[in-house]
């Protein structure tokens, strides 16, 4: 089997991507060497054991990226909003700065080159290959943590963190608070296979997790996640493998099952509510009623959405950065905190894998509501819990809601700063959150 046979995009990008990735792990040959087509062919003659970690590596053609460069040039722009807020949508000025510096000052090469150091892998688990970043502390006893990116993000999400958690005492912390680090790509995002056949959901990709974490020879472990992460961490827990010690979570599924349909509906908050409850019910009404329709697309229409986003670039950028803009503690400026290039990097490896409609059936395969604890089945999890809220994540679960969803919370904390892309935003202070939630779980190793 070759890396990009069944399971690989169908972009030539994408194509030429994988199959440089896998002439390298079969041949030794450092990845650019050959011309792509060559690539491709050599992958395809080279066997692959379903259990074999490959080294990858990422070289992206400059013909695609000039194409890239070509098609945000010839852009036809829409009128701007009638309004002088978001109310209609991203805003048309803010989107333009951010593509112009895209066409003319981007470097993609930058990014390439910071994946490259890092000891990046493929692996096929349950017919999908699976791309990881797995980086180990220089301490020992480092305990073992698998993290998972959500939508509009990527392992991208986690870059900076990784020194903080694997090497915690050159950023303030102790040696025996160090962890060894894997970061997947969650199938059909960025370089891991897209899955050609239905079943993807949530379990399975927290059984291929744990197939992982065994395969890279681990007997103990623990889970942390923030969007999709979360609900594949919730997945885990359920599951509650021998191997798993406790998942951490920045976007826990704590709705009461009482509440639901009415921030469903936009119902007026039912008397007798607690304050931070009250503020909870507000904000997730005001989310489903204004600022889901991006979910209720990919949810019940993927494919159809997909089109669009896969064949233009500001497409892809308004959809995932209008996101972006909202989601992160900046005030509508996500520059601010993130960075222009960190988040032309993220829309770049969607644009630049063909990802963008298989990451949009990921929300069709969960097609739940992931904030609500019934929906959630939160109450089956059988490891330890651990959450942290972070002050403009989509809604501010409360303590109340959250020891009644997760029966085995053990840990629960409010960071001072950061969003919903916590480890993207806050890299200091997620790590710090991790290692005090993981701290107790460490001696049941």
């Amino acid at each position: 089997m070759s890396i990009d046979h069944r399971n690989a995009a169908a972009s030539p990008s994408r194509r030429r991507l994988l199959g440089a990735a896998a002439l390298a792990a079969a041949s030794g040959t450092l990845l650019g060497q050959l011309p792509p087509k060559t690539a491709r062919a050599a992958a395809a003659r080279a066997p692959q054991a379903d259990d074999r970690v490959r080294p990858f590596q990422v070289h992206v053609p400059e013909s695609e990226l000039a194409d890239l460069r070509t098609r945000l040039r010839a852009t036809r722009w829409p009128d701007r909003e009638l309004v002088a807020d978001e109310t209609q949508g991203l805003q048309l000025a803010q989107l333009q700065a951010l593509v112009g510096w895209w066409a003319s000052g981007y470097d993609w090469r930058r990014l390439e080159a910071r994946l490259n150091a890092l000891p990046q892998f493929l692996t096929r688990i349950d017919g999908v290959d699976i791309h990881f970043l797995h980086v180990r502390s220089p301490h020992a006893h480092a305990l073992p943590l698998i993290l998972t990116h959500g939508w509009p993000g990527s392992v991208l999400e986690f870059v900076d963190a990784i020194g903080p958690l694997t090497d915690p005492t050159a950023f303030g912390g102790r040696a025996e608070d160090a962890f060894d680090v894997v970061i997947p790509s969650i199938p059909g995002y960025g370089f891991s296979g897209i899955p050609t056949e239905l079943g993807w959901n949530p379990e399975r990709v927290g059984r291929a997790w744990d197939v992982l974490m065994q395969r890279l020879g681990y007997r103990h472990y623990v889970s942390q996640g923030g969007d999709h992460g979360s609900v594949i961490s919730d997945a885990m827990g359920r599951q509650a493998p021998a191997g798993l010690l406790g998942i951490h979570l920045t976007m826990p599924a704590t709705v009461p099952s009482e509440l639901v349909a009415g921030i469903n509906g936009g119902a007026p908050v039912p008397a007798g509510l607690a304050e931070d409850e009250r503020v909870a019910y507000e904000t997730l009404s005001r989310f489903f009623g204004r600022n889901a329709a991006y979910g209720a697309m990919m949810v019940t229409r993927p494919q159809t959405i997909g089109y669009a986003l896969t064949d233009s670039p500001v497409g892809l950028a308004a959809w995932m950065y209008d996101k972006i803009v909202q989601w992160t503690d900046s005030d509508g400026v996500p520059e601010r905190v993130l960075g222009r290039d960190a988040i032309l990097d993220d829309i770049s490896l969607y644009w630049l894998t063909g990802t963008a409609t298989a990451s949009g059936r990921f929300y069709w395969e969960n097609n739940n509501n992931n904030f609500s604890a019934a929906a959630q089945k939160t109450t089956r999890i059988r490891v330890p819990v651990a959450v942290s809220v972070f002050p403009r994540e989509i809604y501010r679960a409360p303590r109340s809601w959250t020891e009644r969803a997760y029966p085995t919370l053990y840990y629960f904390n409010h960071a001072d700063k950061g969003g919903h892309f916590a480890a993207w935003e806050q890299p200091q202070r997620f790590s710090a959150e991790l290692r005090a939630a993981f701290r107790p779980l460490r001696g049941k190793r």
